[in-house]
């Protein structure tokens, strides 16, 4: 009998995102089977199926598709106790659609960032289209304020995965505060990409970046990649926030403070939309030695996630 839910959070992540050659991995390490016990397995079951081919569905180099091999997948989910349908679902969807396993439940970005036409001309002159084939596994952002009281630097490092073939791109955004001016904010290429085209719009205060990779991706490959945009030139910053087109993946958030410009008062919040009511508050407290604050997100949601605070 399958269980209700898997053991992990990340193969429990890969079963609602596929693709499916990674959930199949993900749900064999867990288990701790190797490859000839589960075709032992099979085979009690009445399911013929040879070693090799099993290899080559968790590596994937072939990918389940007649009816006996399906059959195999209904099985397996046995196998590796997982609920059923888990695996068959990433390869036939149950409504006859096509798979959704290589792209998670998403919303356009640009209904999460105001104002939303200056980013979609913006966006345009880059050429990027409205899914660029990524979504988010870990996100690490690292903010600093100044001791003005200013955002001066946004660092990120950042884990995707591919849902589609031949991804060599990521289109990163930055929003600075009021009366920022895009012509001073500098990006920085860190590890595992380098910069491409950079747009900026002064009426709107965003700037937009190509990071491009040094390989293409195929759907299912990951990459992690560092970049960071150097501010400095709005007004008092209150707050920071992020919004996020896919479900799941993981976000750390950390702000810190220079020591002479502390804040009063921090807090995290969550919102669906920019102009939605914000919920999900709770207080954080500064650090002492280091001057900061950060937020913690196992599992996103399409939405808005930040932290804001009080000056003196």
């Amino acid at each position: 009998m399958a269980q209700d839910t898997p053991r992990s959070a990340e193969l429990a992540q890969l079963l609602r995102t596929g693709p499916f050659h990674l959930a199949l991995r993900s749900a064999l390490t867990e288990r701790g089977l190797a490859l000839t016990r589960v075709q032992h397995k099979l085979a009690e079951r009445g399911i013929t199926i040879g070693v090799t081919s099993l290899s080559y569905w968790q590596q994937g180099a072939r990918r389940p598709q007649r009816p006996e091999s399906l059959r195999a997948v209904r099985a397996l989910e046995e196998v590796l106790e997982l609920p059923a349908h888990s695996l068959h679902r990433l390869l036939v969807p149950e409504d006859g659609g096509h798979p959704e396993a290589e792209r998670p439940a998403a919303r356009t970005y640009r209904s999460l960032v105001a104002p939303a036409d200056a980013l979609r001309q913006l966006l345009t002159e880059l050429e990027a289209p409205a899914d660029g084939g990524l979504h988010t596994v870990g996100h690490h952002e690292r903010v600093r304020i100044g001791p003005e009281r200013r955002l001066l630097e946004r660092e990120s490092l950042q884990v995707v995965r591919a849902h589609r073939d031949g991804v060599d791109r990521y289109v990163a955004i930055h929003r600075g505060d009021a009366g920022c001016d895009p012509s001073r904010i500098r990006v920085r290429a860190a590890e595992n990409c380098r910069l491409g085209r950079v747009r900026g719009s002064a009426e709107a205060g965003v700037v937009v970046a190509e990071l491009l990779f040094d390989t293409r991706l195929r759907a299912g490959d990951t990459h992690v990649f560092g970049y960071a945009f150097e501010d400095g030139s709005g007004g008092p910053s209150t707050e920071y926030l992020r919004g996020f087109s896919f479900a799941g993946g993981q976000y750390v958030l950390q702000v810190r403070f220079d020591e002479a410009a502390l804040p009063v008062r921090c807090r995290r919040f969550a919102q669906t939309s920019p102009g939605a009511p914000r919920s999900g508050r709770q207080e954080l407290t500064l650090s002492g030695r280091h001057r900061a604050v950060h937020l913690v997100e196992q599992g996103v949601r399409p939405g808005i996630l930040g932290i804001a605070w009080d000056w003196g």
